[in-house]
Order: structure tokens, then sequence, then C-alpha cells
């Protein structure tokens, strides 16, 4: 099945002459998905087609700076550094590769997801500010009122890119995991050694409901393409919201990330987050995390390039698709001791798939994002006990059937007969050897079979 970009009326922003040429580089693009797919056609008629999209960009870019000027917009400067940066960046480096490869099958796609997901978020966002959506712009604003405006800012990101009306789960997010995530890191750095990170979670079926459908990629499929084109969108996305908040001005990238969920947490655990914003957008959850400004610190993992984004992209994908279809029961363990809750990960990941929660609240929010097959909770927590946590699920419809297990330090006979009428699946004691307590887990399931 060929790519083809969906033109939609939205995309339209009432300048005539701007929109005719937004359609013509869609035409273009599309054409160029039909050669990439047709393996008759050689790589110079590729070749050809890509400097031809290249040429008439450049010349659309310097037409509509021209009329930008003519009407006195505000964010000339703005709109003429995101053009620059994919003139002078972005294709330059993606020009490089093309011919060291030889216009391979690779690159081409590359090529072709980058510029279709720079293509669709450019023009609904900053094309769209042209005719008039002016940017509201917030200078020291306090914290409560920050996290408000940003807020607003992402719900109406969300209807312009891709016309959903999400609403705000929560705003004090703490990284529970929902459906097949896609984990994507931006790290932004000052001169002065600080630097922030933006980590924007998606879940799986909300990138291919949105961005997929826009490229008119195969329904239900997450791909090399799809995942280039939505990594393009996102980082627009965050410009977006940057913009509105002059103080970021001073904060240029300096890498991107594919995170695991594994990595995602630690990142969680290695410092708070300014804000952690949750929305249901109603095609799939989406998370916003803004982490505290910090010292810039040297780490390990392998930021996307260029040259390396097909192989990182890939080999992501093909993790992410193993471990969501390796049929491993679901397990949530609920505990607030940080000390317990790895040892128990450590104990059963292997073997099942496990998601962890310190608090009653995260619980019940890991619950209601991505059902568990069994919750291993624990008795005694501060705030919000086991015994009420228990109570809170049996009084929800939607998952109150959801299986629980204690796990525990206690035995003693009042503590039990209070819990037995809520039905618990069973009572372990956290001093039983770790052998004994996988066994009892295994042995759960197995008689569910």
């Amino acid at each position: 099945m060929v790519n083809q970009l969906v033109w939609e009326d939205r995309f339209n922003i009432g300048v005539d002459f701007i929109d005719n040429e937004h359609m013509k580089l869609f035409k273009i693009m599309n054409k160029l998905f039909t050669f990439s797919e047709n393996k008759n056609k050689s790589s110079w008629v590729c070749q050809e087609g890509i400097k031809y999209f290249k040429d008439h960009a450049l010349k659309h870019f310097a037409e509509e700076e021209a009329y930008m000027a003519s009407i006195s917009y505000k964010e000339l400067e703005t709109h003429k550094r995101l053009h620059e940066d994919f003139r002078l960046h972005i294709l330059p480096a993606h020009e490089k590769e093309l011919e060291q490869s030889q216009y391979s099958e690779d690159a081409i796609n590359h090529f072709l997801g980058v510029c279709a997901g720079w293509l669709i978020s450019h023009t609904l966002t900053e094309d769209h500010a042209i005719a008039g959506n002016e940017i509201t712009k917030w200078s020291n604003l306090p914290p409560k009122e920050e996290l408000a405006a940003t807020r607003q800012v992402i719900l109406e990101l969300l209807y312009d890119l891709f016309l959903l009306e999400a609403q705000v789960v929560s705003e004090t997010y703490s990284g529970e995991k929902f459906g097949c995530g896609i984990y994507y890191q931006l790290v932004y750095s000052t001169g002065k050694g600080e630097q922030q990170e933006i980590i924007l979670v998606f879940e799986e079926k909300l990138l291919i409901d949105t961005v997929g459908k826009l490229m008119g990629s195969q329904p239900g499929k997450m791909d090399v393409m799809l995942m280039n084109a939505a990594r393009f969108v996102a980082k627009q996305f965050v410009e977006c919201i940057k913009q509105h908040f002059p103080s970021t001005d001073t904060y240029t990238i300096k890498s991107e990330n594919l995170l695991s969920y594994e990595q995602f947490q630690k990142v969680f655990k290695r410092q708070v987050p300014k804000y952690s914003l949750l929305f249901n957008t109603g095609a799939g959850y989406f998370a916003y995390c803004a982490m505290t400004p910090h010292a810039i610190k040297r780490t390990s993992r392998t930021s996307i390039k260029t040259e390396n984004a097909m192989t990182e992209v890939k080999e992501y994908l093909d993790k992410t698709k193993k471990e969501n279809s390796s049929g491993k029961k679901k397990l949530l363990i609920v505990d607030d001791s940080e000390t317990i809750l790895q040892f128990m990960k450590k104990l059963l990941q292997k073997d099942y798939q496990v998601a962890i929660a310190n608090s009653g609240v995260s619980a019940i929010r890991c619950i209601t994002l991505e059902r568990p097959d069994l919750v291993l909770l624990d008795h005694d927590m501060p705030v919000c006990d086991g015994a009420q946590v228990l109570q809170m699920i049996r009084s929800e419809t939607a998952f109150g059937d959801v299986p629980v297990m204690f796990l525990t330090g206690r035995a003693d006979a009042n503590t039990v007969s209070k819990i037995i009428p809520m039905k618990p699946e069973g009572y372990m004691l956290k001093t039983l050897k770790p052998a004994d307590i996988k066994k009892t887990i295994d042995n759960y399931f197995k008689r569910q079979k």
C-alpha cells in the first residue's frame, strides 16, 4: 500500500497563493511516495523528484516570508527561523544521507517520512498563525498559572493538529504505563550549562489514528516512515509550546531519544517533573512531561541523528512490537517501599509484564490506563492503605472485577478478617522466600487456565 498525504479542508489557511502552494507540495510528496514504492522506477527518478520538491519548497518559503513582511506579521522572525532550520539543517543532512547511500530505499523512506511530518505540522500550526491566529506569549507566570497556560496550549494544539477534543486526566501524571507506549525525549540546553528535558508519551494507536491517517498509512500499523513523520510532528508540537513562553528562547535542541518504558521511569526517579500532564484524546492517551531544568550530565543513551535514525527507529519499533506481542500476563505491584517494588520487579519481569505503583492513587490510575491481569497490593501504606484501595477498585464498574492479591508483612487474624469480605484472590506474606512468592503467582495463573 502506497502512502499518500491526505489533503483536508483544514489545511487551508485562507490565503489563496499560500494554500495553492501547500497543495502543490502535497502533490509532489505523493508523487515521491508513488515513485518510492515502484520498484521499476530508477533511483534517478526519485533523485529528480526530491530535487524538484526541494526547489519548490525553498521558492515557497521565500514567497511566504515576503507576504508575512508585507502584512507586518509579528512572528516573521520566528517563522523564518523554522524555514531556515529546514533549509540549512534538515534538508542538507538528508541530502547527504541520500547521496552517500546512492539513494537507497531506506534513505528515501527516511527523507519522505521527515518531510511529510514537517509539512503536516508546519502547515497546521505555524502557517495557520499567518491568517490571524496570533500566538499569546506569557512571561514570568507563577507556577500554577504557567501550568494552566501550558495545559490550555496543549489542548488547543491537539485540536489544531488532529481535531481531537482532549480532556485532562491528571496534572500530576507520575509515569504510569498505558497501552503500547512511544516515549519520545527531547533535550534542550543553554550556553550556561543547564538543560531542560521534555518527554512526550503517545499511545501507539494515537499516532496511527492521527499522523498515520494524514499520511494514508496502512491501518493499524506503526512503521518506520510513520515513526519518522511522528518525530517531526512531535518536535513542532514542542516548538509551538515554547513559543508561548519567551523564557525558553535560550534553549536549543541538543538531542532526541526514543526511550524504553524502563528508561522513562528512571528519568522520573532521577528528577521531579516541573509539570507532568496526562490527556485522554479520545483516540488514545497522551502525556506531556517537562522536567525541572538541571545541570547537564552525560548519558549513555544513543541520540537520534540523521545518519543513525533509520537504524534506531527500526530497532525501537521491533523491540516495542516484541514486548507487546510476548503474550505475558500483566502484573501491577503496589507498595510504598521502593526496595520492595524493585525486588518484586526483578523477581517477576522475566515471565510477566510488570508495572509498579507507589501509592493507592497511582495504583487506581494504572488500573484505569491499562487493565492488569493481577494486582499485588501492599496492605500497610500511608494515606490510603491496601484495604481502602481494594474498596475503590471494587466500587468501579469498569474494573471492579480486576483480580487483587495482598502482599503484606501482616498475618494477624483481625487484618485478614477485614479484607476477606472484599474477595481478594489471596494473601501472601512478604516474608516468604522469593521462589515461593513466584510459585504462588505462577499457580494462580495456572488455575485460571
